[in-house]
């Protein structure tokens, strides 16, 4: 008799299909009321589409090739993204709209508002670079956002659904590959180490709010603590997580950083002509630094605040995964992009709108559909390991 063995894509999608199924106990409807997302090109649905100076978009081909009626939304792939993905897991029929776009209103915001915006950073420095919404102004929208769903929904209704949603915070990668690697001045300033310290603190609320007469402070180093805040002469500090959890959330989740150094663009910029190669151990070691600091940060933060639920999100593996073995999951191609990249600038990080045509034929085969961004076959796999490691905050 002969056995049948599914591929590694099938076994994922079945894994998808499943999982809402087991969370729910059979109840059909969604998981969560709400999903509440935060950060930068990884998780924006087309907020930039919406900001004239905006550096970074997507509202173009071959962007969106495999979406929905195959045309361009902003989103940063050839299809879905993590949380398009993430959504359908969790018995979401649809996608919470950009909250820039006229269709943020009504019952629409009833599942939830999306906040990302690509370039953004856990800086708000990185961000303003690129014109980008910065972290803090998408925690105002997100005051906004609270507002208006209490005047459709009603205040009692907007209070359990905000208690409730799932909160997605995904954002830093920019602060390094848009902002450390290139600015000679801070990566002399401050080191590897030291960095990560300041944007986890950004993240867990230990950040300090500076003024421009401490612009040019020199930092104290006396203990860990004081270390942190004094080193946000950088930026405008940022309680993330304690504003969040001050304004009702409950669960949330953080991703980590990726494998900095296996992203295409990166290695094409800092691999000295090693396009063929491997990954490069220095930066994936620097998006490890920032993983242990935040996975040891969110063990603290669980232990002081009750009723808090955090996930750490762990996107570094499975991306590393992938980029080093991708015929192990059925990939082909992990060092060259779906579609071709831009030469100088930022256009190395984004497919270049002047070869539209360039496309390759099967996205699903490449990890990577442009410099930065994974296809929508590497993100159902990234997607897995996210709702596996969620489901703590959803029981």
């Amino acid at each position: 008799m002969s056995s049948y063995k599914s591929s590694p894509a099938m076994q994922r999608r079945l894994v998808l299909v499943a999982l809402p199924l087991l969370l729910s106990c059979g109840v059909r409807g969604q998981v969560v009321p709400a999903v509440i997302s935060f950060g930068d090109s990884t998780i924006d649905v087309g907020n930039n589409n919406y900001l004239p100076g905006a550096v970074f978009k997507a509202n173009y081909a071959p962007y969106g090739e495999n979406f929905r009626r195959h045309r361009a939304t902003g989103r940063f792939s050839d299809g879905k993204i993590v949380t398009d993905i993430t959504a359908e897991t969790l018995g979401f029929e649809g996608y919470a709209p950009p909250y820039l776009s006229p269709l943020a209103s009504g019952k629409n915001l009833l599942t939830g508002a999306n906040f990302g915006s690509a370039a953004s950073s856990y800086s708000d420095d990185t961000a303003a670079m690129y014109d980008a919404i910065t972290l803090s102004q998408q925690l105002k929208y997100y005051k906004e956002y609270r507002s208006k769903l209490a005047a459709v929904a009603g205040r009692r209704q907007a209070r359990t659904i905000l208690a409730e949603a799932l909160y997605v915070v995904s954002t830093g990668t920019g602060d390094f590959i848009q902002n450390y690697y290139h600015n000679a001045s801070l990566s002399a300033r401050y080191d590897v180490d030291r960095y990560c310290d300041l944007l986890v603190g950004i993240f867990s609320g230990f950040a300090s709010v500076s003024t421009p007469t401490h612009r040019h402070r020199q930092p104290h180093l006396a203990s860990p603590a004081h270390h942190i805040c004094t080193l946000c002469d950088l930026v405008v500090g940022l309680d993330i997580l304690q504003e969040l959890y001050r304004l009702g959330a409950r669960r949330i989740g953080v991703t980590t950083m990726p494998p900095l150094g296996c992203l295409p663009a990166t290695i094409r910029l800092y691999g000295k002509g090693r396009s063929g190669g491997g990954c490069l151990p220095r930066l994936n070691r620097d998006a490890e630094t920032f993983n242990r600091k935040l996975n040891a940060t969110v063990g603290a933060l669980l232990r002081r605040h009750a009723g808090l639920k955090v996930a750490v999100f762990d996107i570094y593996t499975p991306l590393r995964d992938l980029s080093e073995r991708p015929a192990a999951q059925g990939f082909a191609e992990a060092r060259r992009t779906c579609c071709r990249t831009g030469k100088a600038g930022t256009r190395v990080y984004l497919c270049d709108p002047a070869t539209a045509a360039g496309m390759c034929r099967n996205a699903s085969s490449y990890v990577y559909f442009d410099g930065v961004h994974p296809s929508e076959a590497a993100n159902l796999v990234v997607a897995e390991s996210l709702v596996s490691a969620g489901i703590d905050l959803l029981t």
